[in-house]
């Protein structure tokens, strides 16, 4: 039940954040597009009843998240996120009675197998609850100069892939940052009680990151094709939050001859990501 518990939390997380994916995409394509970054985004999208449904499946997938990472190893949790997009395409397709064809149905299932072929060999272990102080403030940083430079990059590109590539990017790093403080506020709760949860830095850093990929969510559906967007959301995100979960909660993956497995998995991963990617530029 040791690993039973996250997982299955961490699928019904990835499931709301499906769900939250198709209809804030929807409703970011009903409201007018800037070039540039605009906080009056959110203002236009709250008179959306499907964005605000989002937010929603949003709020529901932030508790499974939370319930998952309390549980789990981040380098375990974050990964199964991935299996977002393929559920992101099932729920479009239901919500507009629209049959896949086979090669995606082929797809999904390839995706599905491989990222549990991946983590079993990586069969990630850890679950530290203090984080030093110096470590965090790297990370951080490093984080924090990521998101900026890779916003920038987008914002400067016309609409298009190289936009919605770097502005996922962007949204990936910010994603996989909420989830590494999300981990350690859950854990002061747990120890401390409300008081604590309230009281702990990282309780308020996890909201703020969690506004910032929000916007730049938005900005990402806005800014280019799915198929730019998610692979670059979707792995990042995987990849950035199993670095955080080594390099701040000591989590370990398995080496030696296991890393051939994981690297395989991985690129098959990627593949299918990018298939499903393609096959959802014609999603509704």
């Amino acid at each position: 039940m040791g690993v039973a518990l996250p997982v299955l939390f961490a699928l019904f997380a990835a499931f709301s954040n499906a769900l939250a994916t198709v209809l804030q995409r929807r409703a970011a394509l009903t409201v007018p597009q800037s070039d540039g970054f605009r906080f009056s985004l959110v203002l236009d999208l709250l008179r959306r009843p499907l964005w605000l449904g989002g937010i929603l499946a949003v709020i529901a997938a932030g508790a499974g998240q939370a319930a998952a990472l309390a549980t789990g190893a981040l380098a375990l949790v974050q990964p199964l996120f991935v299996l977002e997009l393929p559920l992101a395409l099932l729920i479009a397709s239901l919500l507009a009675r629209q049959r896949l064809p086979g090669a995606l149905w082929l797809a999904v299932a390839a995706v599905v197998a491989c990222l549990g072929i991946a983590l079993v060999a990586a069969s990630p272990v850890g679950n530290r609850t203090d984080v030093p102080a110096a470590r965090w403030w790297v990370a951080l940083a490093a984080c924090a100069v990521a998101v900026a430079a890779l916003a920038a990059a987008g914002l400067r590109r016309p609409p298009g892939r190289s936009r919605a590539g770097c502005l996922g990017a962007a949204t990936a790093v910010c994603y996989a940052l909420t989830a590494a403080l999300m981990k350690s506020a859950v854990h002061v709760l747990d120890d401390e009680g409300l008081g604590g949860f309230l009281t702990t830095w990282e309780t308020y850093a996890f909201g703020a990151s969690g506004v910032c990929a929000l916007l730049l969510l938005e900005h990402a559906m806005q800014g280019g094709p799915l198929v730019a967007s998610q692979p670059a959301l979707t792995l990042g995100d995987a990849g950035v939050s199993i670095a955080l979960g080594v390099i701040l909660y000591e989590e370990h993956l398995r080496s030696d001859w296991w890393l051939l497995p994981q690297l395989l998995g991985v690129a098959l991963i990627c593949a299918g990501v990018l298939a499903l990617a393609r096959a959802g530029e014609g999603a509704p």
